[in-house]
């Protein structure tokens, strides 16, 4: 079975990446400028679908057919509502929500020619608690929410499960940039009071992409050390 990462250059995408790759599975990661030392890479902009295309093309051609797709490409630009720029909350849109649609529907079509298969969607906790000037991000990772839960019903009678990961703060270079003071009071909302690591991510993307994780579809899976709790 291979697997195809979006974003998988750096950071989280890269984690997941690496943890398939650890177990011996073959897999592809796009990007948009380099591709990661020791891994199969394609170049691609999630916001345009030729490009979507064409990476699942050449992705295939190497590794044979896709039948796990990790969503993980996304871009933040916070700004507060009044302060926002409709092509700001338009930008994000469409790289992390209707990016992952392309993504998803290019690899739905191989998985429904196996009948079997696996999309994750990686969103965050700020798309169920919200988060002060980010409107933009947290309306895309939310949507994330309802397009899995609707495709799991779609496609369920085809053998593909689709499932959400929800990260809170993970050490990467996103979050390198948030001042420390705001990182700290979300720190202090965090029962576990720490950063999580791209590989705890990794770890929960991958056993959700597992034939253990085959009874579970339109879940939403926290890896936030608590910090989303009751939402």
């Amino acid at each position: 079975m291979a697997t195809l990462v979006t974003g998988g250059n750096r950071g989280i995408g890269l984690a997941i990446a690496r943890e398939f790759q650890a177990a011996g599975e073959p897999v592809a990661v796009t990007h948009r400028s380099r591709a990661p030392d020791g891994l199969f890479g394609v170049a691609c902009d999630a916001t345009d679908s030729d490009q979507v295309d064409a990476a699942f093309d050449e992705a295939e051609a190497e590794l044979g057919p896709i039948t796990a797709v990790v969503a993980n490409a996304g871009i933040t630009d916070d700004q507060l509502l009044l302060r926002m720029g409709e092509d700001q909350f338009s930008r994000v849109l469409d790289t992390n929500l209707t990016g992952a649609y392309r993504v998803a529907k290019r690899g739905a079509r191989s998985m429904l020619r196996q009948r079997r298969g696996r999309l994750i969607f990686v969103s965050s906790v700020v798309a169920l608690r919200g988060e002060a000037g980010q409107a933009n991000y947290a309306a895309s990772k939310a949507g994330l929410v309802g397009m899995a839960r609707s495709l799991a019903r779609e496609l369920g009678s085809r053998g593909i499960t689709v499932n959400v990961v929800a990260p809170g703060m993970i050490s990467t270079d996103m979050t390198d940039r948030v001042p420390e003071d705001r990182k700290r009071q979300i720190l202090d909302g965090t029962p576990l009071g720490r950063c999580g690591e791209p590989a705890e991510v990794a770890a929960a993307v991958r056993w959700l992409a597992s034939e253990q994780a085959s009874y579970i579809t339109g879940a939403v899976v926290p890896v936030d050390g608590g910090a989303g709790m009751g939402h």
